[in-house]
């Protein structure tokens, strides 16, 4: 076990919106270092959205992010041999990261032609309340709901 707790890394916000959410998510939508590319991407993703919806894209993005995070999952947990899948609640750093994974994921998973159309996509389906990401919200709250009986072997 490790003596200490390792010290919490800080992002600097992002250079056009000025918001550290912004940089979070663009750091999962990363691959192979190119951080650059990651940010145009993000950045007319959020254009194709304001041009589609005609309202703020970084507005629609972040109600996209708040429907899509989870509030409750399921863990496993062994007890006198059986395992059991005992629901507890998220915590808010993790439920802003499995949110953006999630939504990262199944955008990826789309149909479109480029990235930025398909996270674009997501961007305006999570926030209807529709698209592959909450699906997703939705089944862990159903699974959760379905093990709440086992809810008392919390550790």
């Amino acid at each position: 076990m490790r003596k200490s707790k390792p010290k919490k890394r800080y992002i600097l916000p992002d250079p056009i919106y000025g918001d550290t959410l912004v940089t979070k998510f663009v750091n999962y939508l990363m691959v192979d270092g190119k951080k650059s590319l990651s940010y145009c991407i993000f950045y007319d993703a959020i254009k194709i959205v304001e041009e589609k919806t005609s309202e703020n894209g970084i507005e629609i993005w972040k109600s996209a992010l708040k429907t899509v995070m989870p509030a409750v999952e399921v863990k496993s947990r062994r007890v006198g041999g059986a395992t059991f899948q005992v629901p507890i609640e998220v915590r808010p750093e993790r439920k802003t990261s499995l949110g953006i994974k999630w939504m990262i994921k199944y955008s990826r998973l789309r149909g479109e032609k480029t990235m930025k159309e398909r996270l674009a996509g997501e961007i305006i389906a999570a926030s209807k309340g529709e698209g592959a990401s909450v699906k997703k919200k939705d089944d862990t709250h159903r699974m959760a709901e379905a093990n709440k009986a086992f809810s008392h072997f919390r550790f």
